[in-house]
């Protein structure tokens, strides 16, 4: 049995070494796996294995963590960028058969999908923990609100079936504020979503996202490249999408 953090510096480590070149342009996730995919291409940049990598972060967190290890970080609109990467990669709440994800425990949803929606590919990295059948059920769905669309979006969450909570913050009084200055109502689905709301995970993503005071909801419905999924057991899975 591999201890957890044994497994995610696996999965980490494993998709930059099977899918990382030089001169390419990276959006690099949120959380504790990615941070072992950071480590391990800064390794690779300081022997030179790796050269000519722009990074865009997808959070604060992860900004510092780059800067800290001598790696300059880009934004979407940088002109090297020009809004579009080759590949994005980044971890799950949860997993779907469908290969459809929850994101959004760090409240870091917004600048995940705008980074991960306009990659070429895009990687996801998990523990297996993070594979459900149903997404939204275990764990709720974030949602980021303006903070003066909070009431009206948490009652349109309901109208959808879901049940809706404030996130609080913790070790601070009041509500958890987004890297955007905004609130995030985490969302939970008895069933799953599409029992909840009789709707795809797709379209379930696009109602929540029409909802006027809505910045961005913590579903995520493109296509993914491959799932590297890290087992108790210490292997590493690389689930791949059934081509139709």
């Amino acid at each position: 049995m591999g201890s957890t953090g044994n497994i995610k510096q696996l999965v980490g480590y494993g998709v930059i070494d099977q899918v990382v070149q030089s001169g390419q342009k990276i959006g690099m996730g949120t959380g504790s796996t990615a941070f072992y995919a950071m480590e391990r291409i800064a390794e690779k940049l300081n022997t030179g294995e790796l050269t000519d990598i722009k990074i865009v972060p997808t959070s604060f967190q992860t900004t510092t963590e780059l800067q800290n290890r001598g790696i300059q970080v880009y934004s979407m609109n940088d002109p090297q960028i020009g809004g579009q990467l080759d590949l994005a990669i980044d971890g799950a709440d949860e997993v779907d058969p469908d290969f459809c994800l929850v994101k959004g425990g760090g409240a870091a949803h917004f600048l995940e999908k705008l980074v991960e929606y306009n990659a070429r590919d895009f990687y996801v990295i998990i523990d297996e923990s993070k594979l459900v059948d149903h997404l939204g059920e275990a764990f709720a769905v974030p949602v980021e609100v303006i903070p003066e669309g909070r009431t009206t979006v948490f009652r349109l969450l309901e109208q959808l079936g879901a049940q809706v909570e404030l996130r609080q913050a913790v070790k601070k009084a009041g509500p958890v504020v987004t890297d955007n200055g905004n609130f995030i109502l985490d969302a939970r689905f008895p069933g799953g979503v599409q029992k909840a709301t009789g709707l795809s995970v797709a379209s379930a993503e696009a109602r929540i996202q029409s909802m006027v005071g809505v910045l961005e909801v913590g579903l995520f419905s493109r296509g993914v490249n491959a799932v590297y999924v890290g087992r108790n057991n210490g292997s590493v899975d690389v689930l791949l999408p059934q081509k139709p």
